[in-house]
């Protein structure tokens, strides 16, 4: 069982096209492959239907990954919040019978966070209990912003100090005018300053991302033997 909880140290730094793309890939090399989101927030209404829109991009980009969440509130500020304001208790064991629910129909289970490893979910519960719960290694996506290196070093230095093993770090929405001199120095620092590594690049792929292009932008620019810790065979091909 391949299992995998990827997060960012911040808002905003491309964790569900990274999350997608990972289980499309996964998904076409022949693993049968679940994207689960324990926690959802900014639900949006469907004609009386509550969707969660992370979920409904990963279906967008192939409608044959299996998708779950537990929890859906339309609320955009944190989980803790969103969940006192609908008056609906997130139960971080309710959301571990889900997840090993997948264990039985999925070769990889691909767990896409919501907030950061120390955003509280429930009164005196983060999502870094919940990952130690769940024993489920970790992969961070970050971008590549100077202002970001401390909460990026913070996030994996917690994560390793609380005992979650951190599989690497994936830097996401690389636009032209990020110099590769600028991309040296941020791999450097990671990776001089913390025992992860880099495990790949992936560009901006602009506002409408087409599902080919994503997918050729994780197979092109991440190690993802490496962010599963599994030799694949069609990729040696």
């Amino acid at each position: 069982m391949l299992n995998l909880y990827i997060t960012s140290p911040e808002k905003g730094e491309g964790k569900t096209y990274i999350t997608a793309g990972l289980a499309a890939v996964m998904q076409s090399l022949g693993y049968k492959t679940a994207v689960y989101k324990p926690i959802q927030l900014g639900g949006i209404d469907k004609k009386g239907f509550m969707q969660s829109p992370d979920l409904t991009f990963v279906k967008q980009l192939d409608p044959y990954i299996e998708t779950h969440f537990t929890y859906l509130f339309t609320s955009q500020e944190n989980p803790l919040s969103a969940s006192e304001a609908e008056g609906v208790s997130i139960d971080i064991d309710y959301i571990f019978k889900d997840a090993k629910k997948f264990a039985v129909t999925s070769d990889c289970i691909i767990l896409d966070g919501e907030g950061g490893i120390l955003t509280p979910i429930a009164p005196s519960t983060c999502n870094i209990d919940l990952i130690n719960k769940l024993m489920t290694p970790v992969l961070f996506t970050v971008t590549p912003n100077e202002n970001s290196i401390n909460n990026i070093l913070t996030s994996i230095y917690t994560a390793e100090s609380k005992g979650v093993k951190v599989n690497g770090v994936i830097i996401n929405n690389i636009k032209s005018e990020d110099d590769n001199k600028r991309l040296t120095v941020l791999i450097r620092i990671i990776e001089e300053y913390s025992d992860a590594k880099v495990l790949g690049m992936v560009p901006n792929l602009g506002n409408n991302i087409k599902p080919e292009d994503l997918i050729t932008g994780i197979l092109n620019g991440v190690d993802v033997e490496s962010v599963f810790g599994v030799k694949i065979a069609k990729l040696d091909l």
